[in-house]
């Protein structure tokens, strides 16, 4: 994880940083002046140029991909004017061989996207010699909500990350299986944001038909299609000033990817049906479960749009590789299922601990709900567990013998019971006893063998010694 830094002694390095997309540019800002650094920010190549020649910079971090003149372009002007200058390239990985070709032409290295906030503040630590360092803490008030849980060293670095991105205006990719829990993390970050007092505003897009979703998020005017009574605004306005979260987002067709494109740059669009364009000013949280690098290169998903939500990646990793997390979790949950009341034993504990929960925190939630209402809100036991987490601490079923035949049991039943009529002189009280089952019973099957012509009645001469 990044590192809070200790000045060094005398003024602040100061770093231009150079790109023309805010989210990206507010990232850099936000995290380099949290670091201890001065900021200097513009949005273009020749921007860069006029700063370095109006003062002193001890640094530059630009994107390669801008309009009008790129990063690489910018690198060569700026080490004919400025030789000694660092010079830090932030590229895609398609870029990568442009990037190679820019070491040679003088740059100290380059990051590819999304950027990772270790390797850039060791890049800029290196390069302007600010290097002391001690173990960075969340802010004072950037205190993890009650109901999230993050035991785990994994979860503990997702959210010192979100920390440290919730202030910046980036767009972040949240990525991780179905069930880790995304859109908490995605509350989190919003919470943690100066736009933490505007709305926050979710849209599943796997879970609206393709046919409604471009109006959901964008708006439509009356008569814009069959059904549009009304004007309605989109999810887009709602969330003006504030954030909205796109889940799901590699299930948009392509032909909205185009559309989302456009509002990622410069947060303009058209209701459906109109000519007007709005413009809204709407921080974009977004989260898949798939490889989107994968979707990319197999067409499915626009690489432009990619790199465009892609500012910041945070991957949430699944429940089997964090178990710190499992009990937590399980408590967290059965304190509002269960008022607190539940206890879990120590046979459910170690059901929880080995099931490697394939539906994350969400199977999990589920497996304790069920719990709590077959418990009674009580002591929750393994059998109140689902069938398929019980399983995990059953031992291996023993071989079992083959089944006897009725014919072969009452065989062995009946010598059973004439064994022991004889040991006990042919007492029926004590024949019962030693069989453990009731004197009637015993009656019962002597009359079943006397009708078999077994000797089952003491002969005449002891007559005296039954009963």
């Amino acid at each position: 994880m990044p590192s809070e830094t200790t000045k060094a002694p005398g003024p602040s390095p100061r770093v231009l940083i150079v790109d023309d997309d805010p989210g990206q540019r507010s990232l850099l800002d936000s995290f380099l002046s949290g670091q201890g650094f001065k900021t200097v920010v513009v949005d273009s190549g020749d921007r860069a140029l006029a700063t370095l020649r109006a003062g002193p910079v001890e640094m530059m971090v630009s994107d390669v991909r801008m309009p009008g003149m790129t990063g690489l372009d910018l690198l060569r002007l700026a080490r004919k004017e400025h030789a000694h200058l660092p010079i830090l390239l932030v590229t895609a990985y398609t870029d990568i061989r442009d990037a190679v070709d820019a070491i040679r032409d003088g740059a100290v290295n380059y990051l590819a996207k999304p950027i990772d906030l270790d390797e850039l503040l060791a890049a800029v630590r290196n390069a302007t010699g600010l290097t002391r360092v001690v173990p960075l803490k969340f802010n004072a008030d950037k205190q993890l909500p009650e109901h999230v849980v993050a035991q785990s060293p994994l979860m503990r670095a997702i959210f010192r990350d979100a920390s440290l991105i919730a202030p910046s205006e980036s767009r972040v990719l949240i990525t991780g299986e179905s069930g880790v829990g995304k859109e908490v993390l995605a509350d989190v970050i919003h919470a943690w944001s100066p736009r933490a007092g505007g709305p926050l505003v979710k849209v599943n897009c796997a879970a609206i038909p393709e046919t409604l979703l471009e109006s959901e998020l964008f708006g439509h005017e009356k008569g814009a299609f069959t059904g549009a009574v009304a004007q309605r605004i989109g999810r887009f306005e709602m969330a003006h000033r504030g954030t909205i979260f796109l889940d799901e987002i590699a299930e948009m067709s392509p032909q909205l990817q185009a559309k989302l494109l456009r509002i990622t740059q410069d947060g303009r669009f058209q209701r459906v049906g109109s000519n007007t364009e709005i413009q809204v000013n709407a921080r974009i949280l977004a989260a898949t479960n798939r490889n989107l690098e994968e979707e990319v290169k197999h067409g499915r998903f626009r690489e432009d749009l990619y790199y465009r939500l892609n500012v910041m990646d945070l991957n949430i990793p699944p429940l089997r590789e964090r178990r710190e997390d499992i009990l937590p979790l399980a408590m967290r949950f059965m304190a509002d299922l269960a008022k607190g009341r539940a206890r879990l034993t120590s046979s459910v504990t170690e059901c929880l601990e080995k099931y490697s929960w394939p539906g994350n925190v969400r199977e999990l939630h589920n497996a304790m709900e069920r719990a709590a209402l077959l418990s009674g809100g009580e002591v929750i036991l393994p059998q109140h567990l689902p069938a398929r987490v019980q399983a995990v601490s059953k031992p291996a079923a023993m071989p079992q013998p083959e089944p006897l035949d009725e014919q072969k049991l009452e065989e062995i039943e009946q010598k059973a019971v004439l064994d022991a009529l004889r040991k006990h002189n042919f007492n029926r009280t004590e024949t019962a006893r030693a069989l453990g089952i009731s004197r009637r019973a015993v009656l019962y099957k002597l009359q079943r063998l006397r009708d078999l012509g077994c000797q089952v009645d003491p002969k005449p001469e002891a007559e005296s010694a039954g009963a």
